[in-house]
C-alpha cells in the first residue's frame, strides 16, 4: 500500500514536469499525512511534496533532533524519508522544510508511532507428558514492542488456564516475552488443545492483526489404570469349553501385558504377552487364579488384576495305582491308590469288581490291604462320581503263592484185582503247580514215575500195590500229599472171599509209621496168599 503511494507521488512528479501547468501558488504536503502507525521492521518512506515551487530546497529533521535514521532522497519537486528496517530510533515526529526562494518556507510534520507483533506465539510443550505430573507450558511471544500493552491468555480448549499481563514493562525496545504456566496434565486431556492467545491492544493505533493465537495438541501418557479382567462365557466353565480371558485397561502409550497363572507354593508360571489368553478346551489343571499385568514403558507404572477360575465337570481319574507292583507275593503290605479330580470334589469308591465289595471311599487317599492272601486277587475297579457324572477304572492285582490245597482222589473207591484205577492230584498255586509223582519202593526210596497229574493204573496186580506220592510245587513252594493201595483178599469167613482195594492218603509228614505197617501188611499177604489188615493190627498191637 505504502509502495503504491510512493509510485503515485513520483509519477505525479513527473507529470508536473512534463507537462507544465500555472502554479497557483506555493503548496506543501506530507504523505503519508498526519500520523503514521509502522511495524518496526519494516519499511517506510516519507514524502515531502510541493507545488508553486519551481526550484525548491528540502530539508529533514526530528523535531527533538535526533538522527533521522533513514535516507533521503531529493528530486525536483519532492524529497523521501526512507526508513529501512523502521527501528525504535524512527519513533519521532519528522519535519519537512521546503524553501521555495523568495516565496518563502514553509514547514509540515507527521508522527510515526511505532508498534512490532511480527509473529504468532511459539507453544513449548513436553511430548512425554504424564498424567498427574506437573507439566510446565511455555509461551514465546517474539519482539513485542511496546510490551507494556501485552495481554496473554493460556487456554485448554475453552478453559483459560492462566492469564497474564505486561502493564508494569518498562521496555524500551522490542523483546520476546515469556510466559510460563505449570499444570497437572490429566489423562482425560490427551487430544486436547492449549491455545496461547497473545494481544496488544493499542488505543488509537490502527494496525492488524491485534491478536495472534498458536495451538498444540497435548499427548499425555497415562496408565495404566482401570485394569480389569473380562471372562467369557464365565468364571466357572464346564470341563472341555473353550475360555477367553481379556485383560482390560487404560494406557498411553499402549501397555505391555503378562499372564500369569499362580500355582501352588506362592510359583508363578508365565504365560503369554497379549491382552487375550485363550485357552481352546479347559481342564480340570487349569483352575487357578490368573493374572494380567500391565506395564507402561513411559510412565514406568504397573497395574495388576486378577481373577479366579474355577472348571467344573464329572470326575476324571488321575490314578490308580498299586503299590508295591501290580503283582505281589502273598503275605506283602499291598496299597491300592485311587484318585480323581472334579469340581465339585468326587465321591471316591474302590471295589474288587468280583465280589462288588467296596474297599473304601475316599476324595483322594490310599486303602491298605495288610498281608496280602491269595485271595485278594483280582480285578478292582475305582468309580469317581458327582452331579455331573462318573468315571470308571480299573487294574488288577495279581497275587504270587504257593500250592495250596492239594488233593488227591481215587477211583473207583473199590476195586477187583485186574480191574483199572485212576488217581488224580490236585492244587491250587500262582503261578499253576507243576504235578509229579512217585512211588515208595520196598528199599524206602522214592521213584518217579509221572509228570502228569492224573495216573492210570491197568489190570490192576499186586506188584502196583503201595505208597505213592504226589508233589505240587512252583517257585514260590511245594506241596506233597500221599496215597497207599492194598488189597485185603480174604475175610474172617474164608468161603466170602471179596477182593477190593483201599486207598489210603495222608500228608507225607505222617505218612512213614503207615508205611511201615503196610509193608507189613503187603509182606504177610505175600507169604499167606491173603491177608487181613485187621488181623494185622491187632498182631501188631
Amino acid at each position: 500500500m505504502r509502495r503504491n503511494r510512493k509510485i503515485k507521488v513520483e509519477k505525479a512528479a513527473e507529470l508536473m514536469c512534463v507537462f507544465p501547468f500555472v502554479v497557483k501558488g506555493f503548496e506543501m504536503e506530507i504523505i503519508p499525512a498526519e500520523r503514521i502507525v509502522a511495524q518496526i521492521g519494516s519499511t517506510l518512506i516519507l514524502t515531502c511534496n510541493t507545488t508553486g515551487c519551481a526550484s525548491p530546497r528540502f530539508s529533514w529533521r526530528t523535531q527533538m533532533d535526533s538522527p533521522l535514521g533513514g535516507k533521503v532522497s531529493n528530486h525536483r519537486t519532492y524529497s523521501t524519508l526512507t526508513m529501512n528496517p523502521v527501528g525504535i530510533v524512527n519513533s519521532h515526529s519528522y519535519l519537512c522544510t521546503v524553501i521555495c526562494g523568495e516565496r518563502g518556507k514553509k514547514e509540515k510534520s507527521v508522527k510515526v508511532e511505532l508498534y512490532s507483533f511480527p509473529s504468532d506465539p511459539v507453544i513449548e510443550i513436553s511430548q512425554s507428558l504424564v498424567a498427574g505430573e506437573a507439566a510446565p507450558v511455555i509461551c514465546r511471544i517474539p519482539d513485542v514492542y511496546p510490551s507494556h500493552h501485552l495481554e496473554v491468555l493460556l487456554k485448554k480448549d475453552e478453559h483459560v488456564l492462566h492469564k497474564e499481563d505486561f502493564s508494569d514493562d518498562d521496555s524500551t525496545n522490542t523483546e520476546t516475552k515469556i510466559v510460563t504456566y505449570t499444570f497437572h496434565p490429566m489423562a482425560e486431556d490427551a487430544g486436547k488443545e492449549v491455545t496461547c492467545v497473545a494481544r496488544l491492544p493499542i488505543a488509537d493505533m490502527d494496525f492488524e492483526p491485534k491478536e495472534r493465537t498458536s495451538s498444540q495438541k497435548l499427548k499425555v501418557n497415562f496408565g495404566p489404570q482401570n485394569t480389569a479382567i473380562t471372562v467369557s462365557p464365565g468364571n466357572s466353565p464346564m470341563e472341555g469349553d473353550s475360555l477367553n480371558l481379556t485383560c482390560v485397561t487404560q494406557s498411553n502409550p499402549p501397555a505391555q501385558i503378562v499372564w500369569r497363572k499362580h500355582l501352588a507354593e506362592e510359583s508363578i508360571q508365565h504365560l503369554i504377552k497379549n491382552n487375550v489368553l485363550f485357552i481352546p478346551r479347559v481342564h480340570f489343571n487349569d483352575s487357578g487364579r490368573y493374572s494380567c499385568e500391565v506395564i507402561n514403558l513411559v510412565t514406568n507404572k504397573t497395574e495388576e488384576a486378577t481373577v479366579d477360575i474355577i472348571i467344573q465337570g464329572a470326575p476324571v481319574i488321575t490314578k490308580l495305582s498299586i503299590e508295591p507292583s501290580t503283582t505281589v507275593q502273598e503275605g506283602q503290605n499291598v496299597s491300592i491308590q485311587c484318585s480323581a479330580e472334579s469340581n465339585p470334589p468326587p465321591k471316591i469308591i474302590l471295589r474288587r469288581k468280583s465280589d462288588n465289595a467296596d474297599i473304601g471311599t475316599s476324595s483322594a487317599r490310599s486303602i491298605l490291604l495288610p498281608s496280602v492272601m491269595f485271595q485278594n486277587g483280582g480285578d478292582y475297579e475305582c468309580v469317581a462320581e458327582n452331579k455331573y457324572g462318573n468315571s470308571k477304572s480299573e487294574i488288577t492285582l495279581n497275587v504270587k503263592y504257593g500250592p495250596k490245597n492239594t488233593m488227591i482222589t481215587v477211583f473207583p473207591a473199590a476195586l477187583k484185582e485186574g480191574e483199572t484205577v485212576t488217581m488224580k492230584c490236585t492244587s491250587s498255586g500262582n503261578p499253576a503247580p507243576v504235578i509229579s509223582w512217585k512211588k515208595k519202593k520196598a528199599t524206602g526210596e522214592s521213584e518217579k514215575i509221572s509228570k502228569n497229574a492224573t495216573i492210570t493204573i491197568q489190570n490192576l496186580k499186586s506188584q502196583d500195590l503201595g505208597l505213592y506220592e504226589c508233589e505240587a510245587y512252583n517257585q514260590f513252594g511245594k506241596e506233597e500229599k500221599a496215597v497207599e493201595l492194598y488189597v485185603q483178599a480174604r475175610l474172617e469167613e474164608p468161603d466170602q472171599m471179596i477182593p477190593f482195594i483201599i486207598a489210603f492218603s495222608s500228608v507225607a509228614a505222617v505218612a512213614v509209621p503207615a508205611v511201615a505197617i503196610l509193608i507189613y501188611v503187603s509182606r504177610q499177604a505175600k507169604i499167606n496168599g491173603s491177608y487181613s489188615l485187621v488181623k494185622a493190627l491187632r498182631l501188631k498191637v
